[in-house]
């Protein structure tokens, strides 16, 4: 008789979620298009399903700033490259920072391994029921070393990677030129500090500016 095998147990890997949700009253940018939903059709003796008509702002929840966002010659979000948006990322706490993430509140988890995606937690509980006027945003020179460091990535928890009242938009200025992505309106309550798997890829809308993404971290194996 065969040597019995010994069964191979498969156990799924965690996810954390994090986009917040996207509804009616999610808050946008002041001035932005927020979130609105119709019905087309509904089931019933005319029509065997339910169907809606959306419209919103590509800012609204999690999302992708394309480079078309902050450069009129900037490419569109349907013509990202996917992988920026999907692999090994690092979570940093810089909860409290104030205005700006500066240098001080990253180095601590900073190494020689850094993944090529930093997402950082400014909030303790981020406040997805309001626009936040306070918002913090990324010290243009973290950009410029994370991006020394081989970075491809920057997300942050907040609604943009530079203050609220930026009109100069320095931090989108330096992942314009370095050629960096961006994700913005994050979800990192929950999520402690350390080294995760992103996938928070962007819909291919081959004229927008921006596209809402599923952002979800995975544990690593």
């Amino acid at each position: 008789m065969g040597q019995a095998r010994t069964p191979i147990i498969r156990t799924m890997r965690r996810l954390w979620d994090i986009s917040p949700p996207v509804h009616g009253t999610a808050p946008v940018f002041p001035g932005d298009t927020p979130y609105a939903q119709r019905w087309v059709a509904s089931i019933g003796p005319g029509s065997p399903v339910n169907v809606s008509a959306i419209t919103l702002s590509p800012h609204v929840g999690a999302h992708a700033d394309a480079p078309l966002h902050y450069d009129e010659c900037g490419a569109a979000a349907g013509e990202l490259a996917l992988e920026p948006y999907l692999g090994a990322c690092r979570v940093i706490h810089a909860i409290g920072c104030g205005p700006l993430v500066q240098w001080r509140h990253v180095e601590h988890a900073l190494d020689a391994a850094l993944p090529p995606r930093v997402l950082v937690r400014t909030y303790e509980h981020m406040p997805v029921g309001r626009f936040d006027d306070d918002l913090a945003g990324y010290a243009s020179d973290v950009i410029e070393r994370l991006a020394d460091r081989g970075v491809l990535l920057v997300g942050i928890d907040t609604a943009s990677i530079d203050p609220a009242t930026s009109k100069a938009l320095d931090a989108h200025q330096v992942i314009r030129r370095r050629g960096l992505r961006v994700l913005e309106n994050l979800v990192l309550d929950d999520v402690p500090e350390g080294d995760y798997e992103l996938i928070a890829l962007p819909l291919r809308l081959v004229t927008a500016d921006a596209s809402p993404v599923r952002a979800v971290l995975r544990e690593l194996r």
